[in-house]
């Protein structure tokens, strides 16, 4: 048997430098992410330590009666504010180059492309190795880290259904409290509903 693992990007944060928190949207789309997630059997909550994924992973810890674990894998391979004094244009300028090539690591700090993909590839086994075959985990953590893993540790027939392009579009393709459905099983993965806002469509305007 399988574990299923529910990839979460956090919710809409506020757009200034620094470990920033969630905006009121983000609150809403954090608590319609919970309302949908509360109905599944959830083992464990982990989140990244950045605040704007805690604040999310909040929501579903009160909503399901369990306490979201911090773990330090599941952070964004780099952060605007990490470097004292960094514009966002110098930020958003070694962020872009570091996804188009995935062994680059910024000369003033953070992970590569790859290195950010492995730990996420080290936290999925570790807690796939906590829980007994069958179980749920939910992960709240980045859109950037959530495309590093899937563009650098599967198969790209597996990316190459969601978007013919994925690799280029990467960016643009995991919302905001959007969820990803990854299947851990054998030690191999397996995508299934990928980056689904369903759940927010109430919130719409």
């Amino acid at each position: 048997m399988s574990i299923t693992f529910w990839l979460v990007r956090h919710g809409l944060k506020e757009s200034f430098c620094g470990d920033v928190p969630l905006t009121a949207e983000g609150r809403s789309q954090a608590r319609a992410t919970a309302a949908f997630l509360k109905e599944r059997s959830i083992a464990a909550i982990a989140t990244s330590p950045l605040r704007r994924a805690v604040e999310t992973s909040g929501f579903l810890s009160r909503e399901a009666g369990l306490q979201a674990l911090e773990d330090r894998r599941l952070r964004e391979r780099a952060n605007w504010g990490d470097i004292p004094g960094q514009t966002f244009e110098e930020f958003a300028a070694v962020w872009e180059q570091c996804t188009r090539e995935p062994d680059h690591i910024p000369p003033s700090g953070g992970d590569s492309a790859r290195q950010a993909a492995r730990r996420m590839d080290e936290a999925l086994r570790e807690w796939a190795s906590r829980y007994p075959p069958g179980s749920e985990i939910v992960f709240f953590t980045h859109g950037g880290l959530i495309t590093d893993f899937l563009t650098l540790m599967l198969e790209p027939d597996e990316w190459n259904t969601v978007h013919p392009d994925f690799v280029a579009a990467q960016s643009l393709l995991i919302p905001e409290c959007s969820v990803t459905e990854l299947i851990v099983e054998k030690e191999t993965y397996r995508l299934g509903t990928f980056a689904d806002t369903r759940h927010l469509t109430r919130l719409l305007p």
